[in-house]
């Protein structure tokens, strides 16, 4: 790591982190709604957080799928966008919702008519199921409408517009938590609905999120799909982006599920470690923030770049991206270990739990470099250029070969401590530095993917 290099251009540096800036404050705002449910449920008392946690699993896996449709439009429409080839991009933006409607509706069919085997899947406390599905029930109405919102925050981001799909998740989250707290607790006469308060009060923020974004798309140069080409077929797009959103769908799965797996096996050692393991995803979701932010911003910048033709600026914008990723996992790791003691104190939770909490902080927080470099030197720089490929084949060795057997076993045939188990859970993200580092070098990702 050259960190240099990161000075080198003081241009590159101000475009990243205008767009970086408000794209990070997104994610946190996102994750900032599952701080809320685990901190209030949390108030509540333990059996509540620790369910609606296991319950968003199954929207995580949803978002696997909208992430592979999103990131598949994001890496065409930013190089056909750096190429000013504005109607292709209009095409690609049809393209994405038509396939987001088929993932909105199974998602939002599976859990409005059947939660009980996906809370089955997580764990087998009938309380904590019985919470979990009465939760899925009326959040899996929001799912109907969360794929078409992120649909259009990526294509707003493009032309950059970032700041504005902030202000609309600004919007979406406190609306959402401050219905969580009316809601949850019963606060100016409202009743008090627990679970269920926290599922009406996500669904109402999605509807007031997705009609903004469509009332703002209306405007002077902004996207927005184009009604008369909704239907509209093109097969060389259709064939690129499959090119692209095979790999990063099976990627995103792999990812999702193996992700999804951790919390199961983790849950099924008892409901102090599942509530412990809620609090620790939660925190690590809001740190990530940032990684997010860069990976998303840098990815648009290179994608712009390789559409243009410009691959050698390309080629030394990645190079300051992958150095910029150690200098955030570092960051990351300080800032996770400084707020373990507060994060500790302030939860309600059993003297066991609060012991499993503060080990997974500091697990987490080694953890935290390889999340880091990984989600922005994958995520950020090889989907850019389409290759997305290398990142299936780290998964299916490092998460499927490796983390998730040793936590298998750990769990149910040699019965380790929690934390052992859960260390195993972050093996796979520091594990792969070193070949993704490698790989990097290789240029593979380094493609202009569009045709005349």
């Amino acid at each position: 790591m050259r960190i240099s290099s990161l000075r080198g251009d003081r241009a590159f540096l101000r475009k990243l982190t205008t767009l970086t800036i408000p794209i990070a404050l997104q994610s946190l705002l996102l994750a900032s709604v599952s701080a809320a449910d685990a901190f209030m449920l949390g108030r509540l008392d333990q059996n509540s957080m620790a369910a609606v946690s296991l319950a968003t699993q199954v929207q995580f896996i949803m978002t696997m799928f909208i992430m592979a449709d999103t990131s598949t439009g994001s890496v065409l429409a930013s190089q056909y966008y750096g190429k000013k080839d504005e109607q292709t991009v209009g095409d690609i933006f049809n393209m994405m919702l038509r396939s987001m409607t088929v993932i909105d509706v199974m998602f939002w069919a599976l859990c409005c008519f059947s939660p009980r085997p996906l809370m089955l899947f997580f764990t087998n406390d009938p309380v904590l199921i019985d919470i979990g599905c009465r939760y899925l029930r009326i959040a899996g109405w929001s799912y109907l409408l969360v794929g078409f919102s992120q649909c259009y925050h990526t294509v707003m981001k493009i032309p950059g517009h970032a700041r504005m799909s902030m202000w609309i998740s600004l919007a979406s989250v406190m609306s959402n938590i401050i219905l969580n707290a009316v809601l949850i607790f019963g606060l100016f006469g409202a009743p008090a609905l627990g679970p269920e308060g926290a599922a009406i009060a996500t669904l109402i923020s999605r509807v007031i999120e997705l009609a903004w974004c469509v009332l703002v798309s209306m405007r002077k140069d902004y996207i927005r799909p184009n009604l008369e080409r909704l239907l509209y077929y093109r097969k060389e797009l259709v064939i690129d982006s499959l090119k692209i959103a095979a790999p990063v769908l099976g990627s995103a799965l792999l990812w999702g599920i193996g992700f999804t797996s951790y919390t199961a096996i983790v849950a099924h050692m008892g409901s102090d470690a599942a509530a412990a393991n809620s609090i620790a995803s939660v925190v690590r979701d809001l740190i990530c923030s940032l990684c997010n932010g860069v990976a998303t911003a840098g990815g648009i910048i290179l994608g712009i770049e390789l559409g243009a033709g410009e691959i050698e600026t390309a080629r030394t914008d990645g190079r300051r991206l992958r150095d910029l990723s150690f200098v955030i996992g570092i960051l990351s790791m300080v800032v996770l270990l400084a707020l373990t003691p507060a994060v500790v104190h302030l939860m309600k939770m059993t003297p066991e739990a609060k012991s499993y909490l503060t080990g997974m902080m500091v697990i987490q927080a080694v953890y935290m470099i390889g999340r880091c470099v990984n989600t922005v030197t994958i995520n950020g720089v090889f989907y850019t250029g389409g290759d997305a490929i290398f990142d299936t084949y780290s998964l299916i060795v490092m998460m499927w070969c490796i983390a998730i057997p040793a936590a298998l076993l750990g769990a149910f045939v040699f019965h380790w401590p929690v934390l052992v188990v859960y260390s195993c859970t972050c093996v796979d993200e520091v594990g792969k530095i070193p070949w993704v580092m490698i790989h990097f070098r290789k240029y593979k990702w380094l493609k202009n993917l569009t045709r005349d």
